[in-house]
């Protein structure tokens, strides 16, 4: 399909990008369960990030990136490069500031922040966890400022095509971490871990995203000029881009809150978990929806509906190729993966049960986060911020609660279950109104591309069975090399069928992810 050629060619760089991403980040994970286990210590690091999250999502670019991104791509597709240049200096002047003072502030009462918003249930069980908790997150702070910074530089280069840095930076974001797990780590403990992500945020989100800005031209004018009328019409944007993006998103946070007042090792057995899961989502969702959105937006910009409604449809179908078969294959697997990714060192047999229960809810959600992660794109994509405001609202508040009715009844896996249900919600609530707003969104292919995919990964999940089956006669399935021989022989057999029964059913959109893979690692034309 021409007119997605675009989309392809990004989504396939992004998609190595982040194979070798979240690849490091299982090599991150595996090094801090290894050397710290499922402790307390690793529940105040997970709970650490919690307030520069908040931060994050509420101030820094990741939503800022979502409401300028259209602003600053409507300028360049007509002719007005100055004034998108405009922009751009004055949001990073101001927010640059803003979000500057907040993490000094966040710093200087750190404590009662993390009591109230971090780790309130280590308040009274675990005092000397709410400490160390207070120590990891006031060196985790400034990461924000340069996820910001860098966030900005890299939506300007996603604007002009240029996904380079955007690629580039977890990457790094992630050997930094892994420096500071395997270096750092012996003088500075888990602490150690911390100095590591602050160096890895620098380097991967400022200092190589600016190498790609220099290269590729661009102009900075320091102001504070927020009457530009292009900056009032991000800040117009923004605040609810904020909440259709942050709300779904902010579940992580709101789950390790919830997890405190579980045990201890609650919160790292979460971040276990959903660590694990985000690995295919991160995959499939991230590169998709990082690709998308300029196309999107340059739809938008010239009015080409029926190539935006197009172009949506295309996003899911190709999205649910890989995160159907995605979460059949985590829900299968879950033991024998944690099992291989985990076990070993500090983290013991014992510790594997209570982070498979968590991982398998998290894992049934996998196709609503990645749907969603195009879906609310189109929204965006044509400046329509509030619907998501009030989808997002909505599904946040039934989350809360469910929340704390799942944690009483089932623990972490009903901390994890709740997402799960919020998600799905989201996602279907999402997918309404857009339907609705373009007046249809090639529905009918949507859903016969989806029950293929379902029926082949059914017929997937039951080889995998048959797998753990079949070599629980063989090797030691509990053993870390008998569950990695288990996942790679599950991989095989249930991939290959999967992949045959796609053809066999004549799923086109395959292609998303082959031909993506094969441009960037082979270098073949399209």
């Amino acid at each position: 399909m021409a007119s997605h050629s675009s989309f392809k060619k990004a989504a396939g760089l992004m998609l190595v990008a982040v194979l070798a991403s979240r690849f490091l980040g299982l090599i991150r994970e595996m090094l801090i369960a290894r050397q710290f286990g499922q402790t307390g210590a690793v529940s105040a690091y997970t709970a650490a990030f919690n307030i520069p999250d908040l931060l994050y999502f509420f101030l820094s670019s990741g939503a800022l990136s979502s409401a300028f991104i259209p602003e600053f791509t409507k300028r360049f597709e007509t002719g007005k490069q100055k004034e998108a240049w405009q922009v751009f200096s004055i949001i990073g002047c101001v927010m640059g500031l803003v979000l500057t003072i907040a993490i000094i502030a966040a710093w200087i009462f750190a404590k009662p922040l993390a009591a109230l918003l971090a780790v309130p249930g280590f308040v009274e069980s675990d005092p000397h966890l709410v400490q160390l908790t207070v120590v990891l997150t006031r060196i985790i702070l400034p990461c924000q400022l340069f996820f910001f910074i860098g966030g900005l530089m890299m939506a300007t280069l996603q604007s002009r095509q240029e996904f380079r840095a955007t690629a580039a930076g977890p990457v790094i974001y992630n050997i930094g971490i892994i420096f500071g797990a395997l270096v750092l780590s012996r003088w500075f403990d888990i602490a150690g871990v911390a100095i590591g992500t602050l160096i890895g945020a620098f380097l991967g989100n400022v200092v190589y995203t600016f190498y790609w800005m220099k290269k590729l031209g661009f102009e900075f004018h320091p102001s504070l000029n927020i009457r530009h009328p292009g900056v009032i019409r991000v800040a117009q944007l923004a605040l609810p881009v904020i909440f259709g993006l942050g709300l779904p998103q902010i579940d992580v946070i709101i789950n390790k809150w919830f997890a405190s007042y579980v045990s201890d090792q609650a919160p790292a057995a979460l971040n276990y978990a959903n660590r694990l899961m985000q690995v295919p989502l991160g995959i499939f969702a991230q590169a998709a929806g990082t690709a998308i959105l300029p196309m999107l937006a340059a739809y938008a910009a010239k009015n080409a509906i029926d190539d935006m409604r197009s172009g949506i449809a295309y996003g899911v179908r190709a999205i649910m190729v890989e995160s159907i078969p995605a979460t059949v294959f985590m829900v299968v697997m879950a033991d024998p993966l944690v099992r291989t990714i985990y076990m070993g060192g500090e983290f013991t047999p014992a510790s594997v049960s209570t982070t498979v229960i968590p991982l398998i809810w998290y894992s049934v959600g996998i196709y609503a986060w990645a749907g969603q992660a195009i879906v609310a794109r189109g929204f965006f994509a044509l400046q329509d911020t509030i619907t998501p405001v009030v989808i997002g609202t909505v599904s946040t508040i039934v989350f809360i609660p469910l929340n704390y009715m799942l944690m009483r009844t089932m623990g972490t896996g009903g901390i994890a279950l709740a997402t799960t249900i919020a998600i799905s919600l989201h996602f279907f609530g999402l997918t309404w109104f857009l339907r609705r707003r373009l007046k249809g969104i090639e529905g009918g292919s949507i859903l016969k591309t989806v029950a293929r995919i379902v029926a082949a990964a059914a017929v997937m999940g039951i080889v995998c069975i048959g797998v753990r089956l079949g070599m629980a006669h063989i090797v030691n399935v509990e053993s870390k090399m008998g569950a990695f021989m288990t996942v790679l022989v599950a991989m095989f057999f249930g991939g290959a069928i999967y992949l045959g029964l796609l053809r066999l059913l004549k799923v086109d959109e395959l292609d998303y992810l082959w031909s993506g893979l094969r441009r960037r690692m082979f270098k073949r034309p399209a």
